[in-house]
């Protein structure tokens, strides 16, 4: 039986995957003289974000204002918000993070977020560095490369209480692509649109940040590179499997699920549902790769129940456990309150989810 002082279902992480995606990681940025900084809403885990800064990272990001507060509060004081802040609650509470933090960055890509961070700034006496997003293909938030990006940056000047620091993009069509010769392509193109618009502002000194995993091993041939913030290269999915990016020794954490219902012959039912996988789809259907069983197919999803999938020849007993790698761990990780560190099948300890459910 699988891990037997566990109930289910549950995330379990291999601490000995964990390090050595870690190790990879860092050692790829370290040899193309970029700055690693992780984002840690994959594992929203003050436990693995110590983990990545003393494997060499320079600092960590977090996607909402909340994760950060829980960051800072278990002791990290290098702090990328990686997202549009706005509303007199969130700068009240940005105040005060700054205060307490050594560094504090926040992106944006408007000017009422400009002017609500400058009014930050200017109450804690001293600029608050920020991060101009560029739109290099997600089309979801960031300024048009070219002549729009160029104009903004610009016109961030007439803010007193804010610097701009660096631009920054991610490269969420990356993880859609078809081969590494797309991968390469679509990075050098989001860098590219970039370093356009730091050599139109005349500011070396502009970092230039990248985000996405599927790219992150490409920072070695990306010239003009600084910044690097990948998140899923430290647990590893299913996505990073269907783009041959990982395979499933790579991926470190797993839901651990039991089978409580085998009423015919080519169908089971386990108890992980969309409240422990989530719901991200996958370019090849179903909701998960069931490790060690290829042929069996996470087939839907129900709140609480997981339904499986399976030719003749394929046995699952009622009270089997099985792993079950999720097709986008990020959120399926925010689904749990803690998780477990296992290594050479054994729970050695319990990792609590300070930045679960931190989402405002």
């Amino acid at each position: 039986m699988l891990y037997p002082a566990l109930d289910t279902p549950c995330v379990i992480v291999d601490l000995d995957v964990v390090e050595r995606n870690v190790r990879r990681i860092q050692a790829l940025a370290d040899a193309a003289g970029v700055k690693l900084r992780p984002h840690t809403k994959t594992h929203k885990s003050a436990f693995f974000a110590r983990m990545q800064l003393e494997a060499g990272a320079a600092g960590i990001t977090c996607a909402k204002l909340g994760e950060a507060e829980a960051m800072a509060a278990a002791g990290f004081d290098d702090i990328l918000i990686a997202y549009p802040l706005i509303g007199p609650l969130k700068m009240a509470r940005l105040e005060a993070l700054a205060r307490r933090v050594k560094r504090l960055l926040v992106s944006l890509d408007s000017y009422e977020v400009a002017e609500v961070l400058s009014g930050v700034g200017q109450r804690l006496g001293r600029q608050l560095e920020v991060y101009a997003e560029v739109d290099t293909g997600l089309h979801r938030v960031g300024r048009a490369p070219g002549e729009d990006a160029l104009a903004f940056c610009r016109g961030l000047e007439r803010f007193p209480g804010i610097r701009l620091a660096g631009l920054m993009s991610h490269a969420g069509p990356t993880w859609k692509a078809g081969s590494h010769e797309d991968l390469l392509a679509f990075a050098r193109a989001e860098v590219a649109a970039m370093l356009a618009v730091k050599e139109g502002l005349g500011r070396p000194d502009l970092e230039i940040s990248v985000g996405a995993t599927p790219i992150a091993h490409l920072v070695g041939e990306t010239p003009g590179v600084t910044e690097s913030r990948p998140g899923t290269y430290i647990f590893g999915d299913r996505s990073l499997m269907g783009l041959g990016l990982a395979a499933e020794a790579d991926c470190a954490a797993r839901v651990l699920t039991t089978v409580v219902s085998h009423p015919v012959l080519d169908r089971a039912v386990v108890d992980a549902g969309s409240k422990s996988l989530a719901m991200d789809s996958h370019r090849d259907g179903g909701h998960g790769h069931v490790v060690g069983m290829p042929e069996v197919r996470v087939a839907r999803l129900s709140e609480e129940h997981g339904v499986l999938e399976f030719g003749p020849g394929t046995a699952l007993q009622v009270g089997a456990r099985l792993e079950i790698i999720p097709n986008h761990v990020c959120p399926a990780v925010n689904l749990f309150d803690r998780v477990y560190g296992v290594r050479d099948g054994q729970v050695v300890t319990e990792i609590v989810v300070e930045g679960r459910g931190k989402n405002t």
